[in-house]
């Protein structure tokens, strides 16, 4: 997850936030934030990258 610059969260505070709004197989379980997200020319993002964790 990339927050917008100038905004804070804390893991605890997004699984929260989910756990409010969706159902209890639709929370995640852990929340890795990144300073960018790999994207392709196009501006797609890589999500092959971020499972491998080479991003």
């Amino acid at each position: 997850m990339v927050l917008r610059p100038g905004f804070q969260a804390t893991e605890e505070e997004i699984i929260g936030f989910c756990r409010d709004r969706l159902r209890s197989y639709q929370v995640p379980r852990r929340i890795h934030f990144r300073q960018h997200l790999p994207r392709s020319f196009v501006g797609k993002i890589l999500r092959r990258e971020l499972r491998d964790g080479r991003a």
